[in-house]
């Protein structure tokens, strides 16, 4: 058990604008939406459930020069360290969700800065000072983020690395081979039900346990509704999910990994620290947007 633990988070950090519409897209014409822009990125909310776990939490990522301030500011109120690079090139990523009205999200991503994201903007001291280093799957997309991550396993020297594949479409586009590839030594790997699909090649739950845990250590895979399964060898966990009415499920898997985390770090079992997952995803659906807002138990953002 680390009293204190220290996460390190590398990864993507956007500009999220939200657009929860009242029924189906109606093509070529209009449909009324509610519209909110945000601070978001995966990676960069991740770190914020992890602070208000409790956990010490270094953040890397890069944005914008003319957002540096703002976005450094935007995670230092949530208690997350930013170590943010200034780009003055490109803009900070953005992405659009779309929200139907049963909290199903669909994203339109522009990677911005994300995709600049080199081995320089990650310090030794950073991964030298951390219990866990936690990598956003989004950073195997593209050469320089990706040499980035890599560099990262490679330079953990025995600290455990969890990968979160974060969309199973581009790891289609990439192919799953090449992910699993550039991946390996990490320590955990958290998909979603769909990403263990791609990756496993399978659409079946016990393969799909199976054929990942036969490459990490610790395989956790988010199934929403379903609830979430998990494998280390031959060991098999299964936990359910609460049944919270979704809002918005934008974040939730963030939210699920970053309760996971803490509750490892701290010390508890593999079942245990499912539950405290499992409550942290049900309650980031509860709310707009993927950053849990002030007076949310666990989080907070705006």
């Amino acid at each position: 058990m680390i009293l204190t633990p220290r996460v390190l988070v590398v990864g993507d950090i956007m500009t999220d604008i939200s657009a929860r519409i009242e029924g189906p897209i109606a093509v070529g014409s209009d449909r009324r939406a509610r519209i909110i822009q945000r601070h978001g990125g995966a990676a960069a909310t991740q770190a914020i459930w992890l602070a208000r776990a409790g956990v010490a939490v270094d953040f890397v990522g890069r944005v914008s020069a003319a957002d540096h301030a703002a976005e450094s500011e935007a995670l230092s109120r949530e208690g997350v360290t930013p170590h943010l690079v200034a780009d003055f090139k490109l803009a900070t990523g953005r992405l659009i969700a779309i929200v139907d009205p049963s909290g199903e999200r669909s994203f339109l991503t522009d990677r911005g800065a994300n995709d600049a994201l080199e081995a320089a903007d990650i310090p030794d001291a950073l991964i030298e000072g951390a219990d866990h280093i936690a990598l956003s799957g989004y950073s195997f997309l593209a050469p320089a983020p990706r040499e980035a991550a890599r560099g990262v396993i490679a330079r953990a020297a025995g600290r455990p690395v969890s990968v979160d594949p974060a969309s199973a479409e581009f790891l289609r586009e990439i192919g799953a081979a090449e992910f699993l590839a550039w991946t390996a030594g990490a320590a955990m790997l958290f998909p979603n039900a769909e990403e263990a699909a791609v990756l496993a090649g399978t659409d079946d739950p016990a393969a799909q346990g199976a054929r990942l845990g036969a490459l990490y250590p610790l395989v956790v895979i988010k199934r929403g509704a379903l609830g979430c399964e998990a494998w280390a060898g031959a060991e098999h966990w299964h936990v359910a999910a609460s049944g919270a009415e979704a809002v918005d499920t934008t974040g939730a898997g963030d939210a699920f990994v970053a309760g996971f985390l803490a509750a490892r770090l701290k010390g508890e079992g593999i079942e245990q620290s499912l539950r405290c997952a499992v409550a942290a995803g049900s309650t980031a659906v509860r709310f707009e947007g993927g950053r849990p807002p002030v007076d949310t138990p666990g989080g907070a953002d705006r």
